[in-house]
């Protein structure tokens, strides 16, 4: 049975993101940022979450040392008379080239902490995970967003037979009613039953989402949107709005192009411990079944931008690329 501390949300929650890993890091390559994507993603972010940000200078949050640069940059005069109030806004991401490869290796999301290769497994994902989640705090303090990082683990997040048993909400809340950006992660965590396993951001997302009741939620990929097959095959199409009925299941309400009816066929990498764009449309409908529209759309681009603000509510524009996930269109 799931328990979860209830949470007292005193400002209403407008947007859940997820930012998927696919699309932050460089899939390819170990442990690399994608510094160009992110960079993009966090300043589209800003003019989204931070109140008046458009035309006045970035006020940066991130006073650390960096490579390359002589010292510590933080002007305290940039922040007198000035009102940081931002939209409530909650960042999940996926872990990408961070943590999938440590959790593959040692079969952590098949849990056995008692296996040493499991328990090394284990600490190594989590400092994997962490490792990205700090970059990725930092980039959006960078852009003078009040990003704070929250780990699933550390808030004591668990599973049974891998699906939720309990989430602490506390923290995520009081956050948010501090005026902060809580930035959770996908992680390893406990498990009741198999000792430990692997917790998606796509789950992570379905359960704020539901708790928390943001507005909307958007994902943010690799790709464009959903496709009824794997997008780099010839002629797969985009598809522009998903139904999803009161038993979970979902049917194409409008493609990209001209179709009456598309099945949608996924494929998943083998090195993918979380599932990939299976999870991600499973956990979509699960939400859009609470009334709340998704939008997965790419990362890092005009039409990334319009679902951030919201601009992409109602009515689908005819220029937008992306795909609505909603209940009972």
């Amino acid at each position: 049975m799931e328990d979860t501390t209830a949470p007292n949300v005193t400002k209403p929650i407008r947007c859940i993101v997820k930012l998927g890993g696919s699309a932050i890091t460089c899939k390819n390559e170990l442990e690399k940022i994608d510094e160009e994507t992110v960079g993009i993603v966090s300043s589209q972010l800003r003019e989204a979450v931070v109140t008046g940000s458009g035309s006045r200078k970035v006020l940066g949050m991130d006073w650390s040392k960096r490579p390359g640069k002589p010292g510590i940059s933080c002007d305290a005069d940039d922040f007198e008379d000035r009102n940081l109030d931002s939209s409530s806004f909650i960042v999940v991401h996926g872990a990408g080239s961070f943590g999938h490869f440590q959790a593959s290796k040692s079969g952590v999301h098949k849990g056995g902490l008692n296996k040493p290769l499991v328990m090394a497994g284990f600490v190594a994902t989590r400092i994997s995970v962490t490792t990205l989640n700090l970059e990725i705090v930092r980039a959006l303090a960078r852009e003078g967003i009040p990003s704070i990082g929250v780990s699933p683990f550390s808030c004591g997040w668990t599973t049974s037979e891998r699906n939720m048993a309990s989430a602490d909400l506390s923290m995520v809340a009081r956050a948010i009613n501090s005026g902060f950006v809580p930035v959770l992660h996908g992680d390893a965590v406990l498990d009741d039953l198999q000792g430990c396993t692997i917790l998606s951001g796509d789950v992570i997302i379905r359960h704020l989402a539901a708790h928390l009741k943001p507005e909307y939620v958007v994902f943010l990929t690799d790709v464009l949107g959903v496709y009824d097959r794997p997008p780099s095959e010839p002629n797969a199409v985009l598809l522009r709005e998903i139904a999803v009925s009161e038993d979970g299941s979902w049917s194409v309400v409008q493609p990209a192009l001209e179709d009456t009816k598309t099945q949608v066929e996924i494929t998943v990498a083998a090195h993918d411990t979380t599932g990939g764009m299976v999870t991600k449309i499973s956990e979509a409908a699960l939400i859009a079944k609470l009334g709340i529209d998704v939008y997965i759309v790419k990362a890092a681009t005009t039409h990334s931008s319009r679902a951030l603000s919201g601009e992409v509510r109602g009515a689908i524009p005819e220029d937008w690329l992306g795909t609505v996930i909603r209940f009972g269109v």
